[in-house]
């Protein structure tokens, strides 16, 4: 079986962590992914600190597989005419621009569409091509605090807390991905291109959902609860003898199984306790409860006890712990690519798994690295 997205071109023209992960997911689904970039530096993730290898970012490298690197200067006429034979032979023109620059570059829907009439234009901004903000500058910290994700994480009482992943941006990314492959199976079934227009903003927005719903229909306005939930109890993190598990009861059967593991198996039919809802009331002592025993054992002692239970549990990990734990190694989520500059090194694996179908992966590029190849291959230009 070949990749989902095989014989899928796509041009792409973002740069940051926006449109480099978009792009690397679509280059993973077996996209032909051609990124263009400019003379010189190209994306600025090349040169962003703090680690490198071999010169090399290592954030650049994390984003970055899976694609072909040509260098094009848009402003240049020669160029730009490179730009539109490529366009005439893909299928997507992918870009993460402020709106208005793209008709600066004449590289804009309406432009496009001449040179190849089923041209599939996606731009990713901040607050998309309409409304008050479409201009201004903004990044994923600027985005987490407008869309309220921000105001309702960390503890209560504390400064504010950005999501320790730039979730804007993903949000964004996942978005594009989605919507990229959708336009190109309605454009199997019509013909048709498409111009998608996401914004960050947006993306983080729809995300709100339930507690969205829960300020339109109840006028519940959220503020953060660490790592709890706002409508189950136990589901948090609570300490033990050498680091932190969490506890998900998000069923109503798991709370009598955990009364059990903890000794105290009459607490699942106590009055003050035997539903969601009377947990929610009595959280404070349902915590206190917890918190006194979950302290007496290890984290290790406790996932055990609580997985051969049944109950879902698991220890807050570090990121080195991620990527030793057998779950995440059983799913092939840590891979080794060999890079002609970096040699070996690793990555997080594809997170889509399809029967049939192999992971391939290819090291990012090197600036420029593929321009003759694929001025040669796909214009025929010796």
């Amino acid at each position: 079986m070949v990749p989902l997205l095989s014989g899928v071109r796509i041009l792409d023209l973002t740069r940051m962590l926006t449109g480099d992960y978009a792009a690397m997911l679509l280059g993973d689904l077996g996209a032909e992914v051609i990124k263009v970039e400019t003379p010189g530096t190209g994306d600025p993730l090349r040169q962003m600190p703090p680690h490198f290898l071999e010169g090399e970012s290592a954030y650049f490298l994390s984003i970055n597989r899976n694609k072909k690197s040509i260098v094009l200067d848009l402003k240049v006429p020669g160029d730009k005419e490179t730009f539109y034979e490529l366009v005439k032979k893909s299928d997507v023109v992918f870009d993460n621009f402020r709106p208005g620059i793209l008709e600066k570059l004449g590289a804009d829907y309406e432009t496009l569409k001449r040179h190849n009439p089923k041209i599939i234009c996606c731009s990713i901004s901040s607050y998309g091509k309409t409304g008050p903000y479409k201009e201004q500058p903004g990044f994923d910290l600027v985005l987490q605090a407008l869309s309220g994700s921000m105001s309702i994480t960390g503890d209560p009482g504390r400064a504010p807390v950005r999501l320790g992943i730039p979730m804007g941006d993903l949000a964004g990314s996942m978005f594009a991905v989605f919507s990229i492959t959708s336009a190109l199976y309605n454009r199997e079934q019509t013909g048709e291109g498409a111009n998608i227009d996401i914004s960050l903003l947006d993306s983080l927005v729809s995300m709100l959902t339930y507690v969205a719903e829960y300020y339109f229909i109840g006028n519940q306005i959220s503020e953060p609860i660490g790592s709890g939930h706002m409508s189950v109890v136990p589901y948090r993190a609570y300490e033990t003898k050498n680091g932190y598990i969490v506890i998900a009861v998000f069923v109503e059967k798991f709370w009598q199984i955990l009364c059990n593991v903890i000794g105290e198996p009459q607490l699942g039919a106590d009055e003050r306790y035997n539903s969601t809802a009377k947990r929610l009331e009595n959280r404070e002592q349902v915590d206190k409860l917890l918190e006194e025993k979950f302290i007496t054992k290890t984290k290790e002692e406790w996932v055990k006890l609580l997985h051969e239970a049944g109950v879902p549990a698991a220890p807050v990990n570090r990121i080195d712990e991620v990527f030793s734990d057998p779950q995440v190694l059983a799913r092939d989520m840590l891979v080794e690519l060999e890079h002609k500059k970096c040699g070996k090194f690793k990555m997080i694996g594809n997170p889509v798994k399809v029967e049939g179908v192999e992971d391939k992966f290819k090291p990012p590029p090197l600036l420029g690295e593929h321009t003759e190849d694929v001025l040669n291959e796909v214009l025929g230009k010796k």
